[in-house]
């Protein structure tokens, strides 16, 4: 068991190892749309990715999330046919969002032994959703 202290220290170390074994500006934040963004996730039980609609206003969230819905087939080819869709995500914050995502089960955050999987699994899936996202971000937003 780690303590509070120590488990944050670890997810620190994770991410600086990320962004040296891959040195690069990612999209996440800088969608264009304020309710929409690409997110990293990693836990001591799963890692993701995903396409997070976040908006407090269930009618924006629903409109970007029924777009990516219409994408949906695009999206199983071009990323993963294991991309899941929810409508009501909840988080551990207890925020219900819109999430797209994909999941990386059996790695543990604490176990550097699992981050070079986890590494591949983010560098190639992230990829993946940017490349998206920026071919139809057009139709997103509109």
């Amino acid at each position: 068991m780690f303590s509070k202290e120590q488990s944050k220290e670890i997810r620190q170390q994770f991410w600086i190892f990320f962004d040296k074994r891959y040195p690069r500006k990612w999209l996440l934040y800088h969608t264009g749309i304020k309710d929409v963004s690409l997110k990293f996730d990693f836990d001591t039980k799963k890692a993701i990715v995903a396409i997070d609609c976040t908006s407090n206003d269930e009618i924006y969230r629903t409109y970007y999330f029924d777009k990516l819905l219409s994408l949906k087939n695009i999206l199983k080819e071009e990323v993963s046919s294991d991309l899941k869709f929810e409508e009501h995500y909840l988080l551990p914050s207890g925020k219900s969002i819109s999430r797209c995502y994909l999941q990386l089960e059996g790695v543990n955050i604490h176990n550097k032994n699992t981050w070079p999987v986890v590494f591949d699994f983010f560098n190639t899936y992230m990829d993946k959703l940017e490349h998206f996202y920026i071919e139809y971000k057009d139709y997103i937003t509109s």
